[in-house]
C-alpha cells in the first residue's frame, strides 16, 4: 500500500493507493461516513457511450421500444453525430452516434448495461408489449436484487434489468 499527497482545498492530503477496489455499496457508505479514503470529488456515471452501427435505427429502439427520454440529437461537426437520451427516471443517460462501428462488428462481447427497477414483471410487461425481444424473468438468487430480464438492442448491445424492491445498506443520495 502506497500513499501520496493529494492537494485539496490548499491542503495536502494523504491518499491510499493500490488497494483493491471496495463494491459499491462499501464505497458510498464510507464516503457519507468519512471512513478511509477522503474523497477528493463525487464521482458521478452520467453517460454511457453505446456503440452502434445505425444511428436512426438505434434512436428509434432506445426512443421507441424502449421509452427512453430524447434530450438531444445534435451535429457538432459534419462526420459525427451525437444522439443523447435518458430511460425514465434515471441519472445516466444513454450517448449513441459517438462510437459508429461497421455493420456485422459483434458488440455481444462488449460492454453490458443494466437497469434496475422496482417492479420486474412490469417492466418486463412494457418491454415485450413494445416489441422488444426480452427474457423471461430470471430468478439468480431467491432474496430482493435476484430477479432480472434480459435483451439486446438490434446492433447485439446487452442489457440486464434487475428488480431491488428495498435498497439495503447505506442509502443512496
Amino acid at each position: 500500500m502506497s500513499r501520496r499527497q493529494v492537494p485539496s482545498h490548499g491542503l495536502c492530503r494523504d491518499v491510499e493507493m493500490g488497494s483493491a477496489a471496495p463494491s459499491y455499496d462499501q464505497s458510498a457508505h464510507r464516503a457519507r461516513r468519512g471512513y478511509g479514503r477522503t474523497s477528493i470529488v463525487d464521482w458521478k456515471l452520467e453517460v454511457v457511450v453505446v456503440p452502434v452501427t445505425d444511428i436512426d435505427r438505434a434512436k428509434s429502439f432506445y426512443v421507441g421500444k424502449l421509452g427512453f427520454h430524447l434530450d438531444a440529437d445534435t451535429q457538432p461537426t459534419k462526420t459525427m453525430r451525437v444522439v443523447h437520451m435518458t430511460p425514465p427516471g434515471s441519472a445516466c443517460s444513454v450517448v449513441i452516434g459517438p462510437i459508429q462501428v461497421p455493420v456485422g462488428t459483434d458488440l455481444g462481447a462488449g460492454a453490458s448495461m443494466q437497469l434496475v427497477v422496482t417492479d420486474i414483471e412490469a417492466a418486463r410487461a412494457q418491454l415485450a408489449g413494445r416489441g422488444v425481444e426480452v427474457s423471461e424473468v430470471q430468478v439468480l438468487d431467491p432474496r430482493d436484487g435476484g430477479k432480472f430480464v434480459f435483451f439486446s438492442d438490434p446492433d447485439g448491445n446487452n442489457w440486464a434489468v434487475q428488480e431491488i424492491r428495498q435498497r439495503v445498506g447505506a442509502p443512496l443520495d
